[in-house]
């Protein structure tokens, strides 16, 4: 029996929706939005942990988040590639889940210093190429067709500006909490990087370009419709 959903978030990693879009779905969750979360691949080529402890910590991690994990896929960390069969097992949830929003990755390489991970770039790929094929009738999945209304990305690569970002500041500290629960990733000392300074950074960053304390930026391939313009000048109640 399927169950609806307001949105999905889709990532590679079991780590990647935390990141990029982490507090956007405790925000929604303390609005009363049901939100689920899609991983393609295990995590096992990450420097810290195994599969098996990523699962445990992508499942501590959902329930700070308040979000259900949908799936967690099999598809080969560093190996991810977009395929017609992996369309169709996303798009069967697509239509099983109903999202009016999807979040998933850029689906264009960057580069620099800062390169997309190409996993990211497949996941975000494989996203758009699902919500296709589950808005069509004569596809062989099961369920009714289903249209997602939009579809916003995270990760934005060097050179990509957010044209939007959410306001996670009310929900930071449950961000943080969210992000530390991937003990192998973010709190492993045998990283030398400061990860979880590093995200904060990061949210800080796309929060002084909105005029708030931190956000999460996304990428909006279609214009973002407004029916009121005087909603765009509302104060801004966060601290720069």
């Amino acid at each position: 029996m399927s169950t609806s959903y307001d949105l999905l978030s889709i990532g590679a990693h079991p780590d990647d929706v935390e990141v990029g879009t982490g507090g956007v779905l405790i925000d929604l969750h303390r609005r009363g939005y049901k939100c689920g979360l899609v991983i393609l691949t295990q995590g096992e080529m990450g420097t810290g942990g195994t599969p098996e402890i990523r699962a445990r910590e992508v499942k501590e991690a959902a329930g700070i988040l308040g979000a259900d994990i949908i799936e967690t896929f099999d598809w080969g960390d560093t190996r991810l590639e977009d395929s017609y069969e992996k369309r169709l097992e996303i798009a069967r949830i697509i239509r099983q889940t109903k999202p009016k929003i999807i979040l998933a990755p850029y689906p264009h390489v960057g580069h620099g210093r800062r390169q997309s991970h190409p996993d990211h770039v497949a996941s975000g790929v494989i996203a758009i190429n699902a919500a296709n094929l589950a808005a069509l009738k004569k596809v062989d999945i099961p369920g009714e067709p289903h249209l997602v209304t939009r579809i916003f990305h995270y990760f934005l690569p060097p050179g990509v500006t957010p044209n939007f970002v959410v306001d996670i500041t009310p929900h930071y500290d449950q961000w943080i909490a969210a992000l530390s629960a991937h003990r192998s990733q973010f709190l492993n000392p045998e990283k030398s990087r400061d990860y979880i300074e590093n995200l904060t950074a990061m949210a800080r960053s796309f929060g002084m370009q909105a005029r708030c304390k931190y956000g999460q930026g996304f990428y909006a391939v279609e214009p973002v419709l407004v029916k009121d313009i005087m909603t765009l000048s509302e104060e801004q109640t966060g601290n720069v």
